[in-house]
């Protein structure tokens, strides 16, 4: 089940997802984590940390999950 993610602004860079979906601590460890982690957006590997995310946009990270962004 993917877990959702809301946004307010018309889209979010993927290094700032990483962030507010918990799962780096700050965002200086995006570059860091995208190098050695796999992310799928709307199925296609993507390793760019300024990646923009819309709502509607699926994330996945195997090994720690599928996240869908929502808008408010």
């Amino acid at each position: 089940m993917d877990k959702k993610v809301t946004i307010e602004t018309e889209y979010i860079p993927l290094g700032q997802f990483l962030k507010l979906a918990d799962i780096i601590q700050t965002g200086g460890m995006a570059k860091w984590f995208l190098s050695e982690h796999e992310v799928y957006i709307n199925g296609e590997l993507d390793q760019r940390r300024g990646r923009k995310l819309r709502v509607g946009d699926q994330v996945e990270i195997p090994g720690t999950g599928s996240f869908e962004i929502v808008g408010l």
